[in-house]
């Protein structure tokens, strides 16, 4: 048993290499902590291992270090490596590992471990190697070992500390609040007392975050903060209170730079702007010494570390100080930041996500390039250009991303949209900070607008924005805020000036505005329907209020315009919500938003409501719901539906937190395969192609060459990739030496020599130790076909789900999944419909577009109408499956490669050929089958044409029709062999597809007993 200091002493002083290290380090690691390595616990390498093959996110493949199954997967660098481009990598695995709730990067000095569950932050938790002598850390390998969501625990009880700390200052606050509502001498009106509390919390927060000065001797440790200064002081000089919050009131809006002779930095932003055009009520200070207690609760607050404190606390204040009961009607109400990222993350957030996946896959080995020493310089160069361009391809995207919240409120949807923009940006600086590129503050609060009714709110909204985003900066930059002194150079990351610059030119219109959201009137008093500020995203709280209660609650004229200019879009019976969702989804209709995620009541789903969702269905789709979720509304719980929806464009949908495959119109999935499980008659037929990893293609040129000499014939193989099966071959060979030794490979002297000069050539790949062999050689794929003739092979990958045969002579890619069987009947039922739907449905989407074919989910556990191997090949409808396949291959070849245009020496790359390929083919029917749908489903685009704008060659269009009767014929004799010929007139309908779904889903399990 190894202890802490002999752990950390060895490994402080190792010098091992990562390659050279990496296993004993983790293997000690469990040692330290009482638990099995992965061979003890899992010998097989089935879901704890080294070295675990992935295929990354954007294409190619690589290898995790560590791998647990459901726990994490571990990336090594060696020591004092870039850590960040180790996480870029990990993250391109991360698909391919099944999506660990952990992602762990380790130098052996430091261990980062990155939660990835949604709506928990994603920071890392950071420590070091000497900190294992420590009970903690000790405790984060334990957690990792054998209790992943401890962490998950362990955000959620910062994040709680956060919101306590908020509400135990909110309440301090509302007894503030109320003590001076009830005051009898005051006289001072709820707007008053809720401006002044404004005033005071953002000046208490910017006191914490070094944006106001210190009193007291200058570099005197003991000098207080300005507010703390003066809570200890008021009472002792008649109206000193007064005059010194004034002074500072004074200095924050801009009036003078100095307090107390010390520099205080302009604020703006409105937060010290008038209620009122000429109401002189900017600087308004009420004399809080008036108030029993108004003082000691001044000094208790200031005393509170307000750097953490969550902005939200503004709306709590707004409410507390204005009449409770005057926006009750409209639902609003103190929101939790885990509540609002249900929304924030997966309407906002998951777009963005995946943009950066792709640019960190491919930035990762470009970065690795650019830090090697032995990088040529005109490969660095052309890597620093690339990195350069893929760093402003994702901050640009940030920045130009716009969010609008339409019933805003005091602004907490946008401040937790802020704060989900920012830590990406914090994301990708961080990848990209060996570059060295100069700062640039990318995302801002000038990309957050907003529309609130109440005008109080509104000015709120503004400024909880900006606190949200300074607290951002504050926490990113280690806490220490830069700001402008026109007695000094400005830092590189100095904070704007004004600080709050919410406009860039005095012009500008506000982006946050106080208004009505759904219904205004012009200056004749006519009703119409409002635009909203341009955005990309729209997520927020509006207001909820039932069809009965419109009129005594808004007035009857009002529910009657309403009714009016909505006519025909909104059911009369409908709550007030519904209406932010029909203006949401028709600007999604227009193609001005992509996305939105609103709250809504959980009726929306019953009645009138519903006919909302049943239009958001017709003109787009409906991504995320949650149905019944509990909710706090004026301290009362209640139940209400979160609801994500676009054009159709997002392919991933989560209800009630589960991944389905379809959400309809009553926020309910379609049929549910994830119960459906590998069959065991299906097992050992489908396999993954050969993995490279070298020198080893060749063009038809050499190979030729090389098969001048018989005995090559059995190492040198035409080379198939996806891109071969679904367009032209590209005629490639590829040498594979199968699992031959040393020895016998040296025997084939040319090709062997070949290689091994390839190999010397090499810069970017390492050599490994069996460097003769493919890195993975496929042996059981090479097993299982070595008695057939031919076999079946897909893409991983592919927009079309196409079936191919190869002969057996063919080395398959990596990127294909291949069959070994050779008979029609088997090739026909993986290209049927029926087997098609399955597939789509229980696969994934490759970047959220292309579906991908995973054999152990899409085949697997596929019911065939006979299990492999026990097929009754006498019986009619195997013969008629047979025969409908044999006939679908042969004229789709033709179509591929006319005798006469072959007969002629036309080449792959010939015009008369080029066009001639499957996947050209597969969009021709795509869209010949749309041709057939009603009129207004083709103008949704449905069937492929008109939505994503393929270009149809006229070679493929004219054959479509004659491949649709060849897929209708081969479907019909599939159906027939399940005994389901009722199904066949409705396929490709949405009650039709669900049925065989329900259908095949039933045989699964009784398949699988």
């Amino acid at each position: 048993m190894i202890t802490p200091r002999d752990f950390v002493d060895r490994w402080g002083q190792s010098a091992l290499r990562e390659q050279q290290g990496s296993q004993s380090h983790f293997n000690e690691l469990c040692q330290l902590v009482g638990h099995k390595t992965p061979t003890q616990i899992d010998p097989k390498g089935e879901f704890f291992t080294f070295e675990e093959q992935v295929q990354k996110a954007t294409g190619g493949s690589g290898r995790a270090d560590v791998w647990y199954k459901g726990h994490f997967a571990w990336e090594y660098k060696g020591k004092h490596k870039d850590l960040d481009a180790a996480y870029a990598q990990l993250s391109a695995y991360r698909g391919s590992l099944g999506n660990p709730p952990l992602l762990v990067v380790c130098d052996f000095l430091e261990y980062r471990i990155y939660p990835q569950w949604p709506n928990i932050s994603g920071q890392p938790i950071i420590f070091r190697n000497e900190d294992l002598l420590e009970k903690t850390a000790q405790n984060y390998i334990q957690w990792l070992l054998n209790d992943p969501d401890k962490f998950r625990e362990l955000r959620q009880s910062e994040l709680e500390r956060r919101e306590q700390l908020t509400l135990k200052l909110a309440d301090r606050f509302a007894h503030l609040t109320d003590s001076m509502r009830q005051h009898p001498e005051t006289g001072w009106t709820p707007m008053q007392i809720a401006r002044f509390l404004t005033k005071l919390v953002f000046a208490l927060f910017a006191e914490d975050v070094g944006l106001l000065p210190k009193l007291g001797r200058k570099n005197d440790p003991d000098a207080l903060p300005a507010l703390r200064y003066i809570a200890e002081r008021a009472g002792e000089v008649e109206d000193s209170f007064m005059f010194a919050m004034s002074d500072l009131f004074r200095a924050m809006d801009g009036q003078t730079n100095q307090f107390m002779m010390q520099y205080v930095p302009y604020f703006n932003g409105g937060i010290f702007a008038e209620s009122a055009p000429g109401a002189d009520d900017g600087l308004e200070v009420l004399d809080l010494t008036l108030i029993p207690e108004g003082i000691s609760i001044l000094r208790e607050v200031s005393a509170a570390d307000w750097r953490y404190v969550n902005p939200t606390i503004f709306g709590t204040l707004f409410e507390g100080a204005l009449d409770a009961g005057k926006r009750a009607q409209l639902g609003a109400h103190y929101t939790g930041e885990s509540d609002i990222r249900l929304v924030v993350e997966p309407v906002l957030m998951q777009p963005l996500y995946r943009l950066w996946d792709e640019i960190r896959a491919e930035a990762e080995p470009l970065l690795q390039s650019w830090l090697a020493q032995g990088t040529p310089p005109r490969q660095r160069q052309d890597a620093q250009d690339r990195l350069k361009n893929l760093h402003d391809q994702i901050m640009t995207r940030l920045e130009q991303t716009r969010v609008l919240d339409p019933a805003c409120g005091s602004g907490n949807f946008l401040y937790m949209s802020l704060r989900a923009l920012k830590d990406l940006e914090a994301q990708a600086r961080k990848f990209f900070e060996p570059l060295a590129l100069p700062f640039r503050d990318v995302v801002t609060p000038r990309q957050l607008y907003g529309i609130e009714k109440d005008e109080f709110a509104a000015n709120l909204a503004r400024v909880v924005v900006w606190i949200g985003y300074l607290q951002w900066r504050y926490e990113d930059e280690g806490g220490t805020l830069h700001v402008h002194n026109p007695r000094k150079a400005d830092h590189p990351r100095a904070l704007p000036n004004p600080i709050l610059k919410d406009k860039n030119t005095p012009d500008e219109p506000d982006r946050i505005i106080c208004a009505d959201a759904i219904l205004r009137y012009d200056a004749e008093g006519k009703p119409y329907e409002p635009e909203w500020p341009e955005a990309d995203v729209i997520v927020g709280n509006p207001p909820f209020l039932g069809a009965k209660w419109m009129q005594s609650e808004l007035g009857e004229k009002y529910k009657t315009d309403l009714w009016n200019v909505y006519d025909g879009r909104i059911n009369g019976t409908s709550d007030l919500v519904t209406y932010w969702f029909e203006k949401s989804r028709a600007l999604i209709e227009k193609h001005t938003v992509k996305r939105t995620g609103l709250l809504a009541t959980n009726t929306i789903r019953q009645g009138g409501s519903a006919e909302v969702l049943k239009r958001i269905k017709e003109t787009g789709d409906i991504f995320l719901a949650y149905t019944d979720h509990p909710w706090t509304l004026k301290g009362a719980s209640l139940r209400v539906a979160l609801v994500g929806f676009d054009d159709g464009t997002e392919t991933e949908r989560v209800l009630n937190g589960e991944s389905v495959v379809e959400i309809v119109t009553d926020l309910a999935a379609s049929v549910d395969l994830t119960s459906a499980e590998a069959l065991q008659e299906n097992l050992n037929i489908s396999f993954r192609g050969h993995e490279r990893g070298g020198p080893f293609l060749v063009n038809a040129a050499k190979a030729k060459d090389f098969l001048q000499e018989s005995e090559n014939a059995s190492i040198v193989h035409p080379w198939y990739s996806g891109q071969d099966l679904v367009g032209r071959s590209r005629d490639e060979w590829v040498i594979d030496f199968g699992d031959r030794e040393l020895e016998e490979a040296e025997k084939y002297k040319k090709v062997f020599s070949h290689l091994k000069t390839e190999w010397d050539k090499e810069t970017d790949t390492i050599r490994r130790e069996k460097w003769w062999l493919h890195r993975r050689s496929a042996g059981d794929l090479r097993t299982a076909i070595k008695a057939l003739n031919r076999f079946i092979a897909t893409p991983l990958v592919s927009k079309h789900r196409l079936f191919v045969w190869l002969d057996v002579k063919v080395r398959p890619d990596t990127r294909l999944i291949a069959f070994s069987r050779s008979d029609d009947y088997f090739f026909g039922i993986l290209h049927s419909f029926i087997h098609e739907i399955w597939a789509l449905r229980k696969g994934a989407q490759h970047g959220g577009e292309r579906p991908t074919y995973n054999n152990t989910l899409c085949f697997e556990t596929f019911p065939f109408p006979y299990p492999p191997g026990k097929e009754d090949v006498n019986s009619p409808v195997h013969q008629a499956i047979s025969v409908a396949a044999k006939q679908l291959n042969e004229e789709r070849e033709l179509w591929l490669n006319p005798p006469e245009l072959v007969a002629l020496g036309a080449g792959a790359d010939s015009p008369a050929l080029r066009e001639r390929t499957l996947t050209n083919l597969y969009n021709a029917l795509v869209a010949h089958r749309a041709d057939s749908l009603p009129l207004a489903m083709r103008e949704r685009g449905q069937g492929g044409e008109g939505k994503n704008g393929e270009r149809i060659s006229k070679v493929a269009r004219d054959f479509a029709p004659r491949l649709a009767q060849l897929h209708d014929t081969l479907d019909k004799a599939v159906l027939a062999a399940y005994g389901w010929d009722d199904l066949f007139e409705r396929l490709r309908t949405h009650e039709g597809d669900e049925e065989l779904l329900r259908r095949l889903l039933a045989l699964n399990r009784a398949r699988a007993g």
